[in-house]
């Protein structure tokens, strides 16, 4: 009689667990990494866009060598920058903003430099890249949107009731999301 109780409860153990959602947290945390892939694709796109951009503004005579410096050395920060998707935590994706928001910030004052250059606003090469860097900033918000939608969706499944058991059993952690800036309620300044 005792011989046939331990399979009897194993199968019963295995068909509580096979409806316990464990599938479903991995392919929730599957979508997440995913989303993430996408939006690391987006910026590895806007950083491969920056060098064309600087070399095009470099022609321009007397262009701010320091403007020039400072995009350069945002980008290497950036993209210096790699986050897997089993390290999203909070902290590590606010690092990973800031270096990307001292990027744009670099990339806002030389666009803004440019103004003051109409030869250089005129040239075909420039124009094409402003409007493929304006492209990927837009590519960049959308993926960052469905990434946040992504982890909401994660979060949410893994802290319902009775699934937040079997998510600490398993080691399911909460995702952090990607957050407005401090200050990015403001609308920036700007000046010519």
């Amino acid at each position: 009689m005792k011989a046939l109780r331990i399979p009897f409860y194993l199968s019963i153990l295995t068909v509580l667990l096979s409806s316990c959602g464990y599938n479903t947290m991995v392919e929730k945390d599957e979508t997440v990494a995913q989303k993430w892939a996408d939006v690391q694709t987006q910026y590895q796109r806007r950083a491969d866009l920056i060098p064309n951009l600087v070399s095009t503004v470099k022609g321009a005579a007397d262009f701010e060598k320091e403007t020039l410096t400072q995009v350069i050395e945002a980008r290497s920060n950036a993209t210096s920058i790699n986050i897997s998707a089993d390290e999203l935590t909070p902290e590590n994706i606010q690092r990973f903003q800031k270096a990307q928001s001292q990027l744009s910030g670099a990339l806002s004052r030389l666009l803004v430099s440019v103004e003051r250059y109409p030869e250089l606003k005129a040239n075909r090469n420039f124009i094409e890249l402003q409007a493929q860097l304006e492209g990927t900033e837009n590519r960049i918000s959308v993926a960052r949107q469905k990434f946040n939608e992504a982890v909401k969706g994660y979060n949410s499944y893994i802290r319902s009731f009775p699934r937040n058991f079997i998510a600490g059993w398993f080691d399911f952690e909460k995702k952090g999301y990607f957050e407005a800036e401090a200050g990015a309620e403001q609308a920036p300044k700007v000046e010519f």
